[in-house]
């Protein structure tokens, strides 16, 4: 039976939109107040839930420290300030390391948690799935450098899909420790109602999804974003709907917003989760920020628009729709996205390999 998802944009669905000329002045992009830097898109596991799309299939692309530290700049002079100097660090807020695991190039991640910190950049942390905390020692000597480099706190990622490949014992032992190095204000356990209930039930090694689905554990209190891989993986856990239901609503909300942007590790500056999706290189912020001529961008000036766009746009370049339906816009402007990064050159959607890794 298909899961109930309450999805943001629910209502009566639109049909029959009529195309109308679009004109476009130059888009303002605010500065971001917080953000993520990727260090890599590879990864430890292919988690089914993943809206970057990592995997161990992914090439070891690493981000040049060179290029880190001109965005790195950027973000400095953008967020320097705007928080308390003793506030904790939160999912939102300030600026985490992620990938990709990060802790696979551990030199990298220390080095650059360094020169954020020299930048004066708030409420640095790292994002882990914890696949690497081995032993004790492992952790706390890595977790105690990074803390005398400047880093503030960690996430700590836990969820049915990680534990499909990282055996929950690891989990643990990075909570723990986390705790003891950086005290409970800066651990986040993301989610915390999924390690408690792992931990009640005394799970240890991995779980594949299907058995923790079929010893009744449910994905009720799991926050999922359904695009990325989750629009193809667990399609089948959800209600679909026809590609017009989603006709009537653009994506400029999620596209201009100063809160929570992401820099991947080839300097593409990614709207708020809008993974595969570039408004420029973000070695050069100011230049973003000045503003983005739509004119350029079909895909970003269909998306500002209405969905209803982006779908024509898709069909001008013989996108079909899908007969089984879409689980989400995001999951519609994902699927149109990724047949149009194979048919032209959309100069926006980018890294490409984004499109090429979505069913690992």
């Amino acid at each position: 039976m298909p899961l109930q998802w309450r999805a943001l944009d629910t209502g009566r669905p639109k049909v029959g939109v009529r195309s109308c000329p679009m004109v476009f002045q130059m888009v303002a992009v605010p500065r971001p107040v917080s953000a993520g830097v990727l260090l890599t898109y590879k990864c430890s596991g292919a988690c089914r839930h993943c809206m970057y799309a990592c995997s161990p299939r992914w090439p070891a692309d690493w981000i040049a420290v060179d290029d880190a530290e001109r965005v790195l700049e950027g973000l400095a002079s953008s967020m320097r300030g705007r928080y308390p100097p003793d506030a904790p660090v939160g999912v939102n807020s300030g600026l985490h390391f992620t990938g990709g695991e990060p802790f696979l190039n551990f030199e990298l991640l220390l080095g650059l948690v360094g020169i954020a910190a020299d930048l004066g950049i708030p409420g640095i942390f790292v994002e882990t799935n914890a696949s690497w905390c081995v032993t004790d020692a492992v952790v706390r000597d890595r977790l105690r450098a990074l803390r005398g480099a400047g880093l503030r706190g960690i996430l700590i990622s836990v969820n049915p899909f990680l534990l499909e490949h990282v055996p929950f014992e690891r989990t643990k032992r990075a909570v723990r420790i986390a705790l003891e190095v950086f005290g409970p204000r800066n651990v986040l356990v993301y989610q915390a109602p999924f390690y408690e209930e792992l931990s009640r039930l005394g799970i240890e090694g991995t779980l594949p999804l299907e058995e923790y689905l079929k010893e009744g554990y449910g994905l009720a209190c799991a926050e999922l974003f359904l695009s990325g891989r989750a629009a193809y993986k667990l399609a089948h856990l959800f209600p679909r709907y026809p590609a017009r239901r989603f006709f009537g609503s653009s994506c400029r909300r999620e596209l201009i917003r100063d809160w929570h942007v992401h820099v991947d590790n080839y300097c593409n500056f990614i709207p708020g989760f809008c993974a595969g999706l570039s408004l420029g290189d973000a070695r050069d912020l100011t230049a973003i920020c000045a503003g983005i001529d739509p004119a350029g961008y079909p895909v970003l000036r269909a998306l500002l628009a209405d969905l209803a766009e982006l779908y024509r746009l898709g069909v001008a370049h013989g996108y079909v729709e899908r007969e089984e339906g879409y689980i989400s816009r995001c999951h519609l402007c994902l699927d149109i996205r990724r047949h149009l990064a194979r048919r032209g050159d959309f100069p926006e959607l980018a890294p490409r390999a984004f499109y090429e890794h979505l069913e690992d």
